[in-house]
């Protein structure tokens, strides 16, 4: 499975509900991307080197990450890729992967978010600056304004969740993403949902749409 949404629309949240579900590992290839420099692989040097130049990462490199993800064992079963395919050219390149490893998709889930409700969610996020513990200022708000509910240390903001910062990414997952939306829209494999509402009925929602699909 292949989860695709923009920022904030809970793809995380409904990709580690997925994966329990199904008994497959959730990957990130954000995460596996600053796992490999933090262990310091020589991938990991090499991924080291191009945040540091200021470069993006290569579609060969990140592909070659998730094909030897792919491989191993906890696999075998399936899968959910997170936040990638990001671009077409990954899309295809996947594809080819996949056909390579006789690993097909089942399904590519895509949740759907209005952009002023995701500038909402994430303008009005705070984390604990000493536990890390998230709150929200409309829906889960700390008792006790601009400090954690559990060690008493103030609430930060990612420099990342200012309002124009939020829309500028939504530019971006707009321009680089869409394409990849259309590329699977050709096929039967697409299924989009909204992400608007509890949580539970969305991962609920999802699981009877795919039915034994994924499973």
């Amino acid at each position: 499975m292949v989860l695709i949404g923009p920022p904030g629309a809970g793809k995380g949240t409904q990709a580690s509900r997925l994966a329990a579900h199904y008994h497959i590992p959730h990957i990130s290839t954000g995460e596996m991307l600053r796992e490999e420099v933090k262990v310091g692989s020589s991938i990991g040097n090499q991924i080291k080197d191009c945040l540091a130049a200021g470069n993006l990462v290569s579609d060969q490199m990140i592909l070659g990450l998730v094909e030897m993800r792919l491989q191993q064992k906890d696999c075998r079963l399936g899968f959910i890729l997170d936040g990638f395919p990001r671009s077409q050219v990954q899309a295809e390149a996947t594809q080819t992967l996949l056909d390579r490893l006789q690993r097909p998709l089942d399904a590519v889930v895509q949740l759907i978010m209005p952009d002023d409700e995701i500038v909402t969610r994430l303008s009005y996020r705070r984390i604990c600056s000493q536990c890390a513990r998230p709150y929200h200022l409309l829906f889960n708000a700390p008792r006790n304004e601009g400090f954690c509910d559990v060690d008493g240390a103030p609430l930060t903001q990612r420099s990342d969740d200012t309002e124009d910062s939020i829309r500028n990414r939504l530019h971006v997952y707009h321009r680089q993403t869409e394409p990849v939306v259309e590329y699977y829209r050709k096929t039967p494999l697409l299924k989009e949902f909204s992400a608007m509402g509890e949580v539970n009925a969305i991962t609920q929602a999802i699981i009877l749409a795919l039915g034994r699909e994924a499973a």
